[in-house]
């Protein structure tokens, strides 16, 4: 799924580290902050990006059966989902050109790339299990 135009909704980019500023200075951490804006206003000019929002740190956990609540967040700080991107652009390469432009890359940020599908996989494969059944059926 390199440069090939896929048939999904979008592509989301999640910014992983919420550490990227320890060891900055306050003017450090604004001429970050100054580039992020740029990117996010530019993008958004451009009619590429549908969403984006950073996320708070508090969270709730619901598992299992039972569901059980548990007190966040879960995950080391450096895994930790800051924020996101909803991107409207139309090949896996292009989304991952833009994850690359993101200004905290260097101050221990990771953007992880996805694409965002049209159903849910397990719908689609229930789907197509039922249509063979059904040509099965037939025969």
């Amino acid at each position: 799924m390199n440069s090939e135009t896929t048939s999904n909704a979008g592509f989301m980019l999640l910014f992983r580290g919420t550490g990227w500023h320890k060891d900055l200075s306050p003017e450090q951490i604004q001429t970050v902050m100054s580039q992020w804006s740029a990117w996010f206003n530019r993008l958004s000019a451009e009619g590429i990006l549908k969403a984006g929002q950073p996320l708070e740190s508090e969270s709730k956990l619901v598992v299992g059966k039972g569901r059980t609540v548990s007190d966040g967040p879960f995950v080391e700080s450096k895994e930790a989902i800051g924020g996101y991107f909803l991107l409207d652009v139309h090949t896996f390469d292009e989304a991952v050109a833009i994850a690359q432009e993101c200004p905290a890359l260097d101050r221990g940020i990771t953007v992880e790339v996805r694409p965002i599908g049209q159903q849910c996989p397990y719908t689609k494969h229930l789907e197509s299990t039922s249509a063979r059944e059904l040509v099965a059926a037939e025969a």
